[in-house]
């Protein structure tokens, strides 16, 4: 009878176990790998401990924005449900809502919409609606920087920068100093990736211009040569790295965590890395300011950050739904922001003394994501987009002048935004 009875109990439990399994969800998820997929694991695996009936694995990919681009397109032009999840750039929910990609998610917030939406910073809940549809959820928000070595400017006896020309004088004069070949003023994405429409916009925004005015292209100013002309400059002060056409976005936090840059402008992440990365030679010798401008002119920034859509063809829909808004909750926004100095999409996790300790210069941080600026907003971005870093990244080479450059801009940017 006894071993009966354990037969019994033992053959319960494979039922219930097998049927556990059966019902089991797998979602696929996918990110860069710039946007610390260690980081999302560990987020997954505490997701999966609360939800025993998901399993989440994570797919990586592209190493950058536009590769990334390259493969989803790929992979959802042919309907393939593989992907139940994807991380998109701020950049797309646009394209991706023309493209039919992402499932909007309204219906699924039902009432609590405007509450939930309510909670975000305001950019980051507008990006992610397109005409009048939810596309995505914020993950992590993002801007770029000023990053510097206080340990030299200390040094040197010189304050941070608050004018490009300050900056540039300032580098020149630790360089001088340092006498050190390795030792580079200052850099930005250069290669003909998003980051590099950036490089172009930044400088723009700063002498108060924008690509556009009225919906009309505003490229017939003397503001819209500003960003060629300041780039110039600093490549006759020798403060540009002499390659800095082949530069993309990684490559400058590799720079000064070797200890081999002095200014830089760049994304929240660079922060974690430098800070706690084994073989960074400048921990504890890192400064986060706002970017310089012009002289008369005021510091702007490009707003950055990552999205989680569903895929209009994910065969898991309901609990892909709810993984999201967990990625997308105040919890993990604090998770990331202590794992990998990912800046939150909620003002109140600025404040939190736990988020503060690991990332001292958010206690600064949020107005600039606050007044930071969208890249155009259209279907057609990926035109944009090409249209500028192409151009920014042949005048960095030296293959085009600011007249060529601004002549090949305005020619295909000009049926866009007519």
């Amino acid at each position: 009878m006894k071993t009966w009875k354990v037969l019994v109990t033992a053959a319960l439990a494979a039922a219930f176990a097998a049927n556990a399994w059966a019902q089991q969800t797998t979602l696929r998820i996918f990110t860069g790998g710039q946007q610390r997929p260690d980081v999302m694991r560990k987020i997954a695996d505490e997701y999966q401990k609360r939800n025993a009936n998901v399993k989440v694995e994570i797919e990586v990919g592209g190493a950058t924005s536009e590769a990334q681009q390259q493969y989803l397109s790929t992979v959802l032009s042919s309907k393939d449900s593989v992907l139940d999840l994807v991380l998109i750039d701020v950049i797309r929910p646009a394209q991706w809502a023309a493209q039919g990609w992402a499932e909007p998610l309204d219906a699924y917030l039902g009432a609590d919409k405007a509450k939930v939406m309510g909670g975000y910073l305001k950019a980051y809940a507008d990006a992610n609606q397109v005409g009048g549809k939810l596309i995505a959820l914020p993950y992590f928000a993002d801007s770029q920087f000023l990053y510097y070595r206080k340990d030299l400017l200390e040094k040197y006896k010189r304050p941070v920068p608050k004018t490009w020309d300050e900056m540039m004088d300032t580098a020149r004069l630790i360089m001088d100093g340092e006498k050190d070949p390795n030792l580079q003023g200052f850099s930005t994405a250069g290669a003909p990736i998003e980051g590099t429409v950036c490089t172009y916009l930044v400088p723009l925004w700063g002498a108060g211009s924008d690509l556009t005015k009225g919906g009309k292209l505003n490229l017939d100013t003397r503001e819209a040569r500003q960003p060629f002309q300041l780039y110039g400059r600093m490549k006759q002060a020798g403060v540009l790295p002499k390659n800095i056409a082949e530069i993309p976005t990684d490559r400058i936090r590799i720079d000064m965590q070797a200890g081999n840059l002095l200014f830089a402008m760049s994304w929240g992440y660079v922060w974690n890395r430098l800070e706690n990365d084994a073989d960074s030679k400048v921990k504890g010798q890192i400064g986060v300011a706002r970017l310089p401008h012009d002289q008369g002119g005021a510091s702007a920034t490009c707003i950055g950050g990552w999205q989680v859509a569903v895929t209009a063809f994910s065969k898991n829909k309901q609990e892909a739904v709810k993984f999201a808004r967990y990625l997308s909750s105040p919890e993990v926004s604090k998770m990331q922001a202590i794992l990998a100095s990912h800046l939150p999409v909620f003002p109140s996790v600025y404040r939190d003394p736990d988020v503060l300790k690991a990332n001292p210069w958010f206690a600064d941080a949020l107005p600039v994501i606050e007044s930071a600026k969208a890249r155009p907003v259209t279907h057609q971005y990926p035109q944009v987009s090409d249209a500028i870093r192409s151009n920014m990244n042949a005048y960095l080479a030296g293959t085009k002048t600011t007249d060529a450059a601004l002549a090949d801009m305005k020619g295909k940017l000009t049926p866009i935004f007519r």
